[in-house]
């Protein structure tokens, strides 16, 4: 007989796996993991009302802050990543970024770069930053406590600053950066930075980048304006107006399913904006959502659905799926607020496109929760992110963000 499986199990389940649950365990911290989980915890108990989820979603917050806002154990250094006293930093335990988690130790400055490598050694991720900046925002919003908001503020203003920069006319480009772009010495941003945030590990931009962090600093600056105690240099502006301009630029089709996830959940957060904050960016979500209607296609065409569990990536899919769930919340709420939507008549048209793909989420959904999928290598491998990210899509089916 299958093993019965549930959001709610799968979690539980990761608690314990991960040191959450369990006191005497070693913590097993990992910022995207972690993020999705907190956010997981906190869609249980809006469901349920079961006070335990909330408290894990509070004691994930804090572990993951007493693990990645500090020094690796193995660097030789001690404390938060920001350099502030005990006591201090668990006051501001993101001013210092937050670390990947990964397993191996950050490439030291000057050390060649190995590229297989890279994928297994720590750093910051920016798009990593983001989701946990989301995280916090989510729980600020259950609790209604704005010090989250406040903690993801905080971390939106440092990673700014790292990752976004000005290039200068000595900075190597890729043969695809344009003539107009080096005359014109917009800024850019930095995909992977060192613990510490002094120097890039990779400097090539990240595709999604800066939608990803354009989206989630209006969801803060949205969040921030219930919550007066904040302190006004907090306040986003300035950040916002620059990955607007840097966003100006990109077109945002990809072929690769976690991308496309990604890229739907962004246009889900932009919808919401414009119909409860009224964001004037109705003409980004239309371009948005045609770069999303050539992904899919791209995707529909060429994808690797039809391989044996242990050749694909389960989190990738899944990331994918989370974001096709979003389709028809998109359809409701512009549906019932065409007012918002000045261009109403062609979002529709375009999310009607789209729907015909979110058949493509209920066979990602329906193939990892058999038991003898989730028993492979490619499966195992990475188990903590595949169970946690099984988990939100199956959530996301039905969940209201």
């Amino acid at each position: 007989m299958d093993q019965i499986i549930s959001p709610q199990s799968i979690m539980l389940e990761f608690a314990e796996a991960t040191g959450l649950a369990e006191p005497s365990k070693q913590p097993r911290r990992y910022l995207w993991t972690d993020a999705f989980a907190v956010g997981n915890y906190l869609e249980l108990y809006r469901q349920n009302g079961q006070q335990s989820f909330l408290q894990l979603a509070l004691k994930l917050v804090d572990q993951v802050h007493q693990t990645l806002g500090k020094q690796r154990k193995d660097s030789g250094s001690s404390g938060w990543l920001s350099g502030l006293s005990e006591e201090q930093g668990r006051l501001h335990p993101t001013q210092g970024g937050l670390r990947i988690g990964k397993k191996l130790a950050e490439r030291q400055l000057g050390e060649p770069s190995d590229e297989s490598l890279e994928w297994d050694q720590d750093g910051q991720y920016y798009h990593y930053l983001t989701k946990w900046m989301q995280a916090l925002n989510d729980l600020s919003r259950v609790t209604g406590d704005g010090i989250f908001n406040q903690w993801a503020l905080e971390l939106a203003k440092v990673a700014h600053a790292a990752f976004v920069y000005t290039p200068s006319t000595s900075t190597s480009f890729s043969p695809s950066t344009s003539t107009s772009t080096l005359m014109s010495n917009t800024r850019l941003m930095y995909w992977k930075m060192s613990i510490d945030l002094s120097h890039p590990l990779v400097d090539s931009m990240g595709h999604h980048d800066p939608l990803d962090g354009l989206m989630t600093y209006q969801q803060l600056q949205a969040r921030a304006e219930e919550f007066p105690e904040i302190a006004s240099h907090l306040n986003l502006k300035a950040e916002i107006k620059e990955l607007e301009a840097i966003c100006s630029r990109k077109e945002w089709a990809t072929g690769d399913a976690l991308g496309i996830g990604g890229l739907l959940t962004d246009a889900f957060i932009l919808v919401q904006l414009i119909d409860t904050q009224q964001l004037r960016e109705t003409d980004r979500l239309v371009s948005l959502l045609n770069d999303i209607e050539l992904s899919l296609q791209a995707f529909a065409t060429h994808n690797q659905l039809e391989l044996h569990a242990e050749y694909r990536l389960a989190f990738r899919e899944l990331g994918l799926a989370i974001g096709l769930h979003s389709i028809n919340k998109m359809q409701l709420i512009i549906g019932q607020h065409s007012d918002k939507f000045n261009n109403s008549t062609e979002l529709s048209s375009v999310l009607n496109k789209l729907s015909q793909f979110q058949q493509i989420a209920e066979l990602i959904d329906n193939f990892w929760i058999k038991p003898e999928h989730r028993s492979v290598n490619s499966w195992l491998q990475h188990a903590d992110i595949n169970n946690v990210m099984l988990a939100t899509s199956l959530l996301s089916a039905k969940k209201w963000f």
